[in-house]
Parts: C-alpha cells; structure tokens; sequence
C-alpha cells in the first residue's frame, strides 16, 4: 500500500506577518483553583516568601508566556478591584455570582503584578464593565498607571508600590453578549459604555491599547451583529476586537474534532471582515485587530462542576484533564492562529493553571504537564519570528462537520535574526503516516536541527501528577538533503522541525 504523500515549499518572500509575541498569552481568572492553590499556595513547601508556587513559577516560565489576562473572565463583571489593594487584613469577603463561589481577595491587583513580574508576563488587566463602568475603569488605570500626585496614584504608593505598572493592555470588559454575564448588555448598550469608557481610559494614559468584547463564540446569535454595532461606537477609540472559542469532541468522532481548527480559522476570516467592514463605512485609515484572548479545549469537566457546592473557597472548578487528541487539536489551533498573524495580534490561551491549563497542581504536592502543554511550549518557543506562507499540497478528507480537511496541517516560522527556520505539522490521518517533502531551497546553509515528535498510541491517554504518558521525543525521521527535507509524519502525531544555518 502506497503511503500517503504530502509537498510543502516555503520561500523566505513568502510572509504573512511578524509575529506578535503576545499570541503566546494566556489567562488566570479568580476561578476555581487558578488562584488559590494554583499559583498562590503559602503552605506549599515550594512556596516563596510571598506563597507563590515556585514549581507553577518555573513551568510557567517554560512555556514563555508573555502576557497573562487577569483577573477574568466572567469573574471580572463582578468585581471591585478596590477589594483586592490595601492591607489584606482590611480586604472583604465577596460572594462571586460568576461562579457562586466565595472570593477572599488575599490575591488583588499588587499581588498579581508581583507574580507577573516573576513569570517575565505584561498583564492584560480586565476592567468590569458589568457592575461598575466609566469611574472604576478610569481610577484602576490611575492606580496601576499614574506616577504619582493624584488620590489613586498616591494610594498605590501607600500600598508598597512606588513605580507604576505601565499596563499597556487593557479589555473592556468580558463576554458582554451573555446572558449568563452580571450585567449583560445588547451590543448598543455596551458600544456605549465601551465607547465613553475607552475615552476616559486613554485620558489618564494615552499609551495603552484596549480591546473590545467581540461576540462570546461564534455560535451566538447575535454574532457579525454584535461586532458590527460594537466597533461602530468604538472604532476610533479601540485597538482589537476580542474573539473566544472553545472546543470539545463530545461525539467522539476524532476526525471530525480535529477539523474544528477549520472552524477557527473561518471565525478569524469573519471578524476579520466584520472589522474591515466598519473601516470601510468610517472611511477610516486605522485598522482594528484581532486580540482570541480566550481559546482552547474545555469540555471534558462539564458534568463534575455540577456538583459543586455553592459558595466554596476555590473548589476545583474546570479541571478537565486532557488526553493526547486535544494536545493535536491544540496544535491545529496554534497553526492556525500563525496563519493570521497579520491580523492577529494577541491570543489567550484559557487558562494557564488548574483551570482547562497546561499546568495542573496537586495541593501540598507536585505540579505536572498535561499533555497540551507541550504544543503550547513548543510553538511559543520556536515560533517567534516572521509567520510564513507555506504553499501545501496534501490528501483530504471529509468529516461530519467539514469537507476538504487536509491531513496535513503545517505552517512555517522564520527566524531572521536567530538564523532559524522551524515547521509545525499535525497529520490528522488516524491510520498512517503520511509521507511529506519540503522544498526550502531558498534557505541555503540551513541544516537539520531536530525532529520533536508528540505521538501516542492512545488516543485518550491523560498525564498524570507522577506519571508523564503524552510526552515528546526527538526521534523524529526528517533528513534534510539538496535544499529538501522528507520526513514521514507518524499519523495522529505532532511535529516539529527545527532548521538552523550553519
């Protein structure tokens, strides 16, 4: 039996874009255990003299994250940050309709910046556009930004922080198309709060970009809609608009679930044009792009958060426990988002600790990788640079959902600087390998590096707190011979191919 055969040519000509390092971000919202007992545990015996995890700390810097979203989220339209600053003995007990649990603020904007800074993340700091508005947006910039000289700059100091945060990222809220949010708004509603609140904000700092609530997922029906009033009140005082999506493969149809990336990229084309559209009826020359700052897998701890007690300190909310097929979608979603890099400017991957995360802690115990970690870390790692675009020809397949799936899901990245060149792959064929030959003749003096290869004869096989099942090797085939690299890309199987000049 012939196997399958697949062609890729990159030349260095060939650009989407430079690619924003913030699309490596990611999310920690008062949810569950991302806080407390995530990356706070002061009685852990790897805790520092502030109770952070140092283990969540070091796996957090692995993975390069440059940006981390904070502090929601849902959690975020209910939320007074002035609860969360000032002596911790003075802070209130709030009960969190978000997700009906009790909010003890120990962790509040100071803390956070301190663990940021120890993870070398900016913050995307989140305003509550829920129950609050124009006021507490304006003083919580004045508090993280302002050097000093006025009531809420002045009050930062007092708290220990004499140097402003200089936050340069900023959401306007979270999710306000829900009826699920406190304080859901029609899109005419929130283009206006949103609009008068982005004046005030940039009043205080100029410097800062905002992003605006795109539509909570794509399936919403007032999706296209809702961007389009939002960015119509907004658009000469916003930056991005903000997509969320995630996915699950609750039929079991594997195929069909490593599709859902085609999804994606259909729902970043729409917003793409959505916004161009606006810029068009505006006659305007500013571009507004693209900020996914909520993505990933989640479905798999639906059934267990019901049973939750209300009104819990940090129950364990959304931990769902990852097999090796979501570490391939995972992969699909981050090749995708590098194929948008044009517009795409920031990315969040939801969340980073405990909740749908990489990272998962066991209290008073270890920390460990779940198996999408590893795509993640990888593509944050090698994927820095110019996004290319690969001219692929590869077999396909139809699904439930979708037609013309490419069993090949690759793209480039170019490293002028560092002289490096890595591919990304995923095969999706679920019973072979796939033969596949890249023409890089443009990128003379480059030898083969490594061949990383995430594979598991397991689809549903999980990671454990001691026990590493999904994990990548280096014993990937790739050759590399007169400007052509062949390597047989195992099926169902992450790759990385990385090339470095001599």
């Amino acid at each position: 039996m012939n196997m399958k055969k697949a062609k890729m040519i990159l030349e260095k000509d060939f650009k989407v874009s430079e690619i924003d390092e913030r699309i490596y971000g990611s999310f920690i919202e008062h949810l569950g255990r991302a806080v407390y007992g995530g990356i706070y545990e002061p009685g852990h015996q790897l805790a520092d003299e502030n109770g952070f995890r140092k283990d969540v700390i070091e796996m957090v810097k692995e993975l390069g994250v440059p940006l981390v979203r904070y502090p929601g989220g849902n959690f975020v339209s209910g939320y007074n940050w002035e609860d969360g600053v000032g002596p911790r003995e003075h802070r209130p007990r709030r009960l969190d309709l978000a997700w009906r649990t009790t909010e003890t603020n120990e962790i509040g904007t100071n803390e956070f910046m301190q663990w940021a800074k120890l993870v070398n993340a900016e913050v995307n700091m989140a305003v509550n556009l829920g129950t609050r508005g124009i006021d507490a947006a304006r003083n919580l910039v004045e508090y993280c930004n302002h050097p000093s000289g006025s009531y809420y700059s002045d009050l930062r100091i007092s708290h220990g922080v004499k140097e402003p945060y200089n936050i340069k990222t900023w959401c306007l809220g979270n999710e306000m198309d829900g009826p699920w949010q406190i304080g859901h708004k029609t899109a005419e509603e929130y283009g206006r709060i949103a609009c008068e609140t982005a004046k005030v904000m940039k009043w205080v700092d100029p410097t800062i970009e905002l992003v605006a609530c795109g539509s909570s997922n794509r399936s919403m029906p007032t999706f296209a809609e809702w961007e389009a009033t939002v960015l119509d009140h907004t658009y000469e005082h916003v930056d991005y608009i903000s997509l969320h999506q995630y996915y699950g493969n609750r039929d079991n149809d594997i195929a069909n679930y490593l599709a859902q990336s085609l999804e994606m990229d259909d729902f970043i084309r729409s917003v793409i044009s959505i916004a161009d559209y606006i810029k068009a009826k505006k006659r305007s020359k500013k571009t507004i792009n693209l900020s996914f700052d909520e993505w990933n897998v989640w479905y798999h701890s639906n059934e267990a958060d019901k049973l939750i007690e209300p009104w819990a300190i940090a129950p364990p909310q959304l931990e769902d426990h990852y097999n090796f097929e979501d570490a391939l979608l995972v992969g699909c979603m981050l090749i995708t988002m590098l194929k948008h890099v044009d517009r795409l400017k920031i990315a969040c991957l939801a969340q980073l600790v405990n909740v749908i995360a990489p990272i998962m802690t066991e209290e008073n115990g270890v920390a460990w990788k779940q198996t999408i970690y590893y795509p993640f870390m990888h593509a944050s790692k090698y994927g820095r640079g110019i996004a290319l675009n690969p001219i692929i020809s590869s077999p396909k397949y139809d699904s439930k959902d979708f037609t013309d799936v490419s069993y090949l899901e690759s793209t480039a990245v170019y490293n002028e600087e560092k002289e490096e060149l890595t591919i990304f792959a995923v095969n999706r064929d679920l019973e072979e390998a796939l033969q596949m030959e890249c023409n890089i003749r443009n990128f003379d003096g480059y030898q083969l590096v490594e061949h990383i290869v995430l594979e598991n004869e397991n689809v549903k096989q999980t990671n454990a707190a001691k026990k590493a099942n999904v994990a990548p090797h280096s014993n990937g085939n790739a050759v590399l011979e007169n400007g052509i690299i062949t390597a047989q890309i195992p099926k169902l199987s992450w790759n990385v191919i990385r090339l470095a000049k001599r």
